[in-house]
């Protein structure tokens, strides 16, 4: 792989850094400010809707969607760094319309909607006029393993009806949030347990659905986008609301959760691109014991192991999107698994060393550790846990040395 950005990368970096520049850093403590004044915190924050306008008019709009005239049309391998950019501030993707779990439903709709489900819910979504919520973990199944989900969905003449219960369902709490896409069982009683589920597109407003309650993360609710307890009684949509087909839900989910995994992990890889930032500052600036932090050998110690661990994780990053490019999300299963194990872990350690070298204050929201931490460590879970990859890894290295059936062994 050539890991040259290329002319087209390039101007959309120096643009994207201009804008964040102008823009973006010097309005976070707005962000917080307005947010803390909001009388209702689960409304839009009026600073992320005066930027969209200006990150559109500068191009730097949709740009994860590859392989569509909808989007940039840029490449998994191209977005990286852009995506990259994006993840120093938590907010920002959302400036571009660029984040979770908008991303991945608009290239969900894109890849396997029809041409009305495209023209009813994926053109407003690439217009940043609405939201989305994807809904998949329940909370009384282990959802790492997806044939396990109950939520039936029942065919009834020209209509779904479904009924379960749905939780860290994200972006339920937005307002603007207009569109569900629900995984649920139509076959339960199929052989293949992998084409019992089937996907489907639930509006917001419809009858049945109501959200439970908001699910807090680390203490953070992450207003106004959250993740929600949602429950389904009897939520009758029509059956041209299905998903590429009955059946087909987890293929969908595989091809839908190898860009999300990807996205993820290019953020968080920004995300500790700016902790070792603060912790090198702070390190700098904090003199226990008459000298700084900065001459202290452990914290040396810590820097350097930051640096190597958050380079190394890029360079998984890309050689991952580089084989999403090639040969397909599928059958980039391993590289995918590799990165969703790394990048958290990686995230995760240097975000700590940066919050123990800010000492009291890293545990404060006054420095942003707190939350990126939550982050992190909510990414060994979120879209599989540790365990499940390290697994399929597992199970994909050995069967390289498994004889061939009727072989001796």
């Amino acid at each position: 792989m050539d890991f040259a950005y290329s002319e087209k990368v390039e101007a959309l970096r120096a643009r994207l850094l201009a804008f964040m520049d102008e823009h973006i850093y010097p309005n976070e403590p707005v962000y917080h400010a307005q947010q803390a004044a909001m009388a209702d915190r689960w409304q839009p924050v009026p600073i992320l809707e005066e930027l969209k306008p200006k990150a559109r008019a500068a191009g730097l709009w949709n740009l994860f969607l590859p392989h569509s005239e909808r989007g940039a049309g840029l490449t998994n391998l191209e977005y990286a760094p852009l995506a990259e950019i994006m993840g120093r501030v938590h907010w920002a993707s959302e400036v571009f319309n660029c984040s979770a779990p908008d991303t991945g439903n608009m290239e969900t709709i894109e890849r396997y909607g029809t041409e009305e489900q495209k023209r009813q819910w994926l053109d407003p979504l690439l217009a940043g006029e609405i939201r989305s919520c994807f809904a998949m973990t329940e909370p009384d199944v282990a959802s790492s393993d997806a044939t396990n989900i109950q939520t039936r969905i029942v065919r009834d003449g020209d209509h779904y009806v479904i009924n379960g219960r749905k939780w860290f369902s994200s972006g339920a709490g937005d307002p603007r949030c207009k569109i569900f896409i629900v995984m649920g069982k139509t076959d339960p009683d199929n052989p293949d347990r992998h084409r019992q589920q089937s996907m489907i597109l639930v509006p917001r407003d419809t009858p049945g659905l109501t959200i439970k309650r908001m699910l807090p993360v680390f203490g953070f609710d992450d207003a106004p986008h959250g993740h929600a307890e949602v429950v389904f009684e009897n939520v009758r949509v029509p059956a041209s609301n299905i998903l590429l087909g009955e059946g087909r839900g987890f293929e969908i989910a595989q091809g839908r959760l190898g860009p999300g995994r990807i996205h993820h992990c290019m953020r968080a890889i920004g995300m500790a691109e700016r902790a070792l930032e603060k912790m090198c500052r702070r390190a700098l600036e904090r003199k226990p014991f008459g000298r700084p932090l900065a001459d202290q050998g452990v914290t040396r110690e810590r820097i350097a192991q930051a640096r190597i661990l958050i380079d190394q994780a890029r360079l998984l990053v890309l050689h991952a999107a580089w084989r999403m490019d090639t040969v397909g999300n599928k059958v980039a299963r391993r590289e995918i698994a590799e990165i969703k194990v790394a990048v958290p872990a990686m995230a995760c350690q240097v975000v700590d060393w940066a919050i123990q070298a800010h000492g009291g204050g890293g545990v404060t929201d006054d420095f942003g550790l707190a939350q990126m931490y939550k982050y992190a460590r909510t990414l060994r879970i979120v879209d599989g846990p540790d365990e499940v990859h390290r697994d399929q890894l597992a199970r994909l290295e050995i069967n390289q040395y498994r004889p061939p059936r009727n072989t001796p062994a």
